[in-house]
């Protein structure tokens, strides 16, 4: 048996409950990690990831395509591609695409919640936007 993991972005569905598309693609579920999980976010212009926060684990972002701005605990901190940033456990965050493209964000946090559901608390309803 291999321990290759391989895992394709456009082969894993997208969940839009929180705004924008964010795929988890090397997670416990995909590929059976223990330690934490990485996984991308694309988000239209003018798109936005609703304001969370991680009880357990740390996270770290890197934007790969276009620009967004990450506001930290309400203050704004702006990102190009190329650019990466830390969120500290507990530190409510939301992304935003802010500029005229659309823009791709790496995400990576770790540690794993003791369990899924206590890993990720949402402080804000997301609008939905009609993708049809």
């Amino acid at each position: 048996m291999s321990d290759l993991a391989l895992v394709a972005a456009r082969d894993v569905p997208a969940d839009r409950r929180r705004g924008g598309e964010l795929r988890v693609l090397l997670g416990p579920r995909t590929v059976g990690s223990t330690s934490g999980f990485m996984g991308v976010a694309t988000m239209a212009p003018g798109e936005r990831i609703a304001e969370h926060y991680h009880p357990y684990s740390e996270e770290f972002l890197y934007v790969a395509r276009g620009a967004i701005t990450v506001d930290l605990d309400d203050e704004p901190v702006p990102l190009a591609a190329g650019e990466a940033l830390f969120v500290a456990r507990n530190v409510r965050h939301r992304l935003r695409n802010t500029g005229h493209l659309p823009a791709e964000v790496v995400f990576h946090l770790g540690p794993l919640a003791p369990r899924p559901e206590l890993g990720h608390v949402d402080t804000e309803l997301v609008e939905q936007r009609d993708r049809s």
